[in-house]
């Protein structure tokens, strides 16, 4: 099993009103927005991944977002790069490259070869549509979006494997002469993760594919149906799925002390957290998800990563009142923070000591079954030394108990079994790729 690091790489230094008072981490004015700090935060997070990998994390997580404070990573191939070169070890995950914003596939194509030279094949990319505020900030037609994802996926992979120069006339895309030089290190191609958002189309696509799925943060419950469908879907292509076609992304904070603990996981809800990301109205543009995807965020427990339920409604209102000066910000802050409790109860937030964490984590390993775990690190203006103690304790205690735990489980990663490598004859039932017991007894609220 792979466990890997990954940060949001968050803009430390802004009010928190300011984000509550914007209803949003996207479109917070620049103006506040420090050089010097800035530059400290990205040295900053370099060594923290750099000391990722020397705790024994087998992979380094990058993603992308763009004219948010939630996340600096706003071209994140620069990074992936300076890692590429810097590690020795970890494998270099890219969740991922908004493929319908990019508007130029062939660049992307080669910047990505580059990384997987420079890393000596350790790059793993993956693709994302990009969230529904990245559309306007890159001012892309939402109602494209699905069609530039799958255009753009397929001339990166045909860019790769077919010998050029060719000419390519596609119905987004068009070049005169496909002929890069600099192919990647990794043959045909380095591997493909795609992270989704309870999205059944881009669960269909990654089984029809045989492409690792990545769950980020999203529920339980919701997040167990999606590998259901996954391996219906893997089935009618003729193959079981396993844990080597799906990873989750999972909110962690560690501490010598539980208090402590509690303290900076609380980090995960600054400014309003992940609910926050953006405003309803840029979280799903017209155009830009399927109502089947609509309605299966409505329905999720507990809300889901930049997803919308009738809660999250609720308190996009109650910020809108403090914005328009109706609520005051300490009554949204404590709106905000008072959703912590439950947040535990229902494992979106796992906080405490390594014997803690390494519990509640136990559980999560035995409902999903994942073949890779990402350890999200905490958000908000956490300190340096509170960062670093959180992964140290992870990398020393939490990783090598849940190595064994993945061991007794007989999870196995998509380097040790191949996604879609499993053979399944037609109307032969299909293996679990979830524990519904192990689910029933967490009683999560709704």
């Amino acid at each position: 099993m792979i466990f890997a690091h990954f940060t949001e790489r968050p803009y430390r230094w802004l009010p928190e009103e300011e984000v509550i008072r914007n209803q949003s981490f996207f479109g917070v004015p620049n103006r506040f927005f420090d050089r010097e700090k800035a530059a400290d935060d990205y040295n900053y997070y370099l060594d923290e991944m750099l000391y990722a990998e020397q705790l024994g994390f087998d992979a380094i997580v990058l993603n992308e977002h763009h004219g948010t404070p939630f996340c600096m990573g706003s071209v994140m191939n620069v990074e992936a790069a300076i890692l590429a070169r810097i590690t020795r070890r970890a494998r270099i995950v890219l969740l991922g490259n908004p493929l319908p914003v990019i508007k130029h596939p062939l660049r992307m194509a080669e910047e990505l070869a580059e990384i997987d030279l420079i890393s000596r094949g350790r790059l793993v990319t993956g693709w994302v549509r990009g969230a529904g505020s990245e559309q306007f900030f890159n001012n892309a037609n939402p109602a494209y979006n699905r069609e530039y994802f799958n255009e753009a996926h397929d001339f990166i992979v045909k860019a790769w494997t077919t010998p050029g120069p060719f000419r390519y006339e596609g119905k987004h895309f068009h070049y005169r002469m496909v002929n890069p030089w600099v192919l990647p290190y990794q043959k045909p191609h380095p591997p493909f993760w795609i992270p989704g958002v309870l999205s059944p189309e881009t669960v269909l696509w990654c089984a029809q594919k045989r492409y690792p799925y990545i769950g980020l943060g999203t529920a339980l419950g919701p997040t167990a149906d999606l590998w259901d469908l996954y391996a219906d879907a893997a089935s009618e292509e003729g193959y079981q799925a396993g844990s080597e076609n799906f990873g989750y992304l999972q909110p962690v904070a560690v501490a010598e002390t539980e208090e402590k603990a509690h303290e900076i996981a609380q980090g995960f809800l600054w400014g309003g957290g992940q609910t926050n990301f953006s405003r309803p109205e840029w979280t799903l543009p017209p155009g830009y998800n399927s109502k089947a995807a609509t309605r299966r965020l409505a329905r999720s427990p507990g809300g889901s990563w930049l997803g919308l339920s009738a809660e999250k409604l609720a308190e996009q209102r109650s910020r809108g009142r403090a914005a328009a000066g109706e609520l005051s910000l300490e009554e949204a802050r404590r709106k905000i923070y008072s959703s912590y409790p439950k947040a535990r109860r229902n494992l979106s937030i796992v906080a405490g000591t390594p014997k803690t964490v390494i519990h509640e984590l136990g559980k999560i390993l035995e409902v999903l079954r994942p073949g890779v775990l990402a350890l999200f690190q905490v958000q908000g203006p956490i300190s340096n030394q509170d960062r670093m103690t959180s992964v140290r304790l992870q990398g020393e205690e939490v990783v090598p108990a849940l190595r064994e735990k993945a061991r007794q489980l007989g999870l196995l990663d998509p380097f040790e079994r191949a996604p879609g490598s499993r053979p399944l004859a037609r109307d032969t039932k299909r293996e679990p790729v979830n524990s519904r017991d192990a689910l029933a007894k967490l009683m999560l609220e709704p």
